[in-house]
């Protein structure tokens, strides 16, 4: 009797990169903006998470335009993290900006224009224009192939019906090819908007729900439109000044310079290059008459900065006077700096920041965590990387965060689970934590390494030490 072979079937798992705040999903508040213990991914800091909860409450309402929030706190204190939480609360609808302070120096293009076009990807504007729109389902599609190749181009006709009509539409090739695309069959629900000729699949009409025994998960089915099959829609585009910026500077340049490359591909390329005041002060002229008309809207967003100790004297006269602009977004800006030098002057000012500039900020500050909150914030981060853990590795590796840094904790967890796997276990043990714990030094254990073999190194400048000392060190 002939063996049965059976292909061995291998589980594919998807690729998934876990950053360092890719558990937060918002700020952890209440309706009254009470903050809980523990939620969407936050612990702790209840003060600065209460505050940037007002400080949110604010930007919703767009009643805050133009202010500015500092995040001041220790290294390792979720400076970034609230700022992450603001971004996750706000949804898509409000723009969101982060850069760190030390982006805006390029070879390319001038600091202030690089903070420019940062403020500006931070303003959003809702522009609402009606579209003629043929919605219905689909009863027929008949496309007539010519017999011979290189003859004419295809044809056909497409019967559409709501609940109170039926009409027979003649269609050209392109037409033809946008059907195939959303391969599009009788029985579904389309709308076909009029003025691009773009074709939106809505779903599948329920009468015909019954047509095939099994349906995937992706499939909806929804009524068949009523009324008439050409309505008129309400469309809101939501993009950012600088997307505006950058497709009417691109495109005037490539005017000039008789090329066919359309704007836009800058947005996607990156290559956007300086882009004239001109530019913007037209932009800024129109968006100002389609407010006037009610066709558009501004949405004040949040430019995020982060170690904002790095921008110099410039960027941050710069940012005074953007600030003071009526179309300004919320700036937020963190730093871990005490009382330093400014950079590009030899004055020193707390965090790195000029006086003036200080005197405009409403400052949020955040404290150390304290053991409880590491342990669930490592709770959370295991979760998050999907390992498991025993009570002790936890409460091993809590002391840890607490006698070294919780990012040093939070980077064992991944490497434990790697020392777990080799001895083939699932649960991560104390043995493992051991283990990596004394493969990757913290900062504290190498700087006492370094200043015992300090002259062994090259360019030691932490005063000579004694000889003897330093020659008894060497095996």
């Amino acid at each position: 009797m002939a063996e049965l072979k059976l292909s061995e079937s291998r589980d594919l798992t998807r690729i998934e990169r876990i950053g360092a705040h890719s558990h937060i999903r918002g700020l952890g508040l209440d309706s009254s903006l009470e903050p809980r213990a523990v939620s969407e991914g936050m612990v702790g800091q209840t003060a600065a998470r209460k505050a940037a909860g007002v400080i949110l409450q604010m930007i919703k309402d767009g009643k805050i335009a133009g202010r500015a929030v500092l995040l001041a706190g220790q290294p390792g204190t979720g400076k970034t993290a609230i700022a992450m939480g603001m971004a996750k609360s706000l949804g898509l609808e409000t723009p969101f900006a982060m850069i760190a302070g030390s982006e805006l120096f390029s070879l390319e293009m001038s600091k202030t224009e690089a903070l420019m076009q940062a403020f500006r990807k931070a303003i959003g504007v809702r522009i609402k224009e009606e579209n003629e729109v043929i919605e219905g389902e689909v009863v027929e599609v008949q496309i007539d192939r010519p017999a011979v190749a290189g003859a004419a181009s295809k044809t056909g006709k497409l019967t559409l019906k709501t609940t109170e009509m039926e009409t027979v539409y003649d269609l050209g090739a392109k037409m033809i090819e946008a059907l195939g695309k959303e391969k599009v069959s009788s029985g579904d629900v389309i709308a076909i908007d009029k003025a691009s000729g773009k074709i939106t699949k809505l779903g599948r009409s329920f009468s015909r729900s019954r047509d095939f025994d099994a349906t995937g998960p992706q499939v909806k089915f929804v009524q068949c439109p009523d009324g008439e099959l050409q309505k008129r829609k309400e469309v809101v585009h939501c993009v950012t000044l600088h997307e505006i910026d950058v497709i009417n500077s691109r495109s005037k340049m490539h005017k000039r310079e008789k090329k066919k490359t359309q704007g836009f591909l800058a947005l996607f390329t990156g290559d956007t290059g300086e882009i004239r005041a001109e530019v913007r002060e037209q932009i800024d002229t129109k968006v100002a008459e389609w407010r006037e008309e009610g066709k558009a809207e501004i949405v004040p967003g949040v430019l995020f900065i982060d170690e904002v100790h790095m921008l110099d004297i410039e960027c941050f006269s710069f940012l005074n006077r953007a600030l003071e602009n009526e179309m300004a977004p919320i700036l937020v800006v963190a730093t871990n700096r005490g009382i330093t030098a400014i950079r590009g002057t030899n004055y020193k000012s707390p965090h790195g920041i000029p006086i003036d500039l200080l005197d405009r900020l409403l400052i949020i500050s955040t404290q150390p965590y304290t053991e409880d909150e590491i342990r669930k914030i490592l709770d959370i981060r295991c979760q998050e990387e999907e390992v498991e853990m025993s009570d002790g590795a936890k409460h091993l590796l809590t002391k840890i965060g607490v006698e070294t840094s919780l990012r040093y904790a939070i980077h064992l967890i991944t490497a434990a689970a790697l020392a777990c796997q080799k001895r083939k276990a699932k649960i991560v043990d104390l043995e493992d934590i051991n283990r990596v714990y004394h493969l990757f030094l913290d900062v504290k254990r190498s700087t006492q390494y370094l200043m015992e073999y300090q002259n062994q190194y090259m360019f030691n400048e932490t005063g000579e030490g004694d000889e003897d000392d330093g020659n008894a060190m060497v095996p």
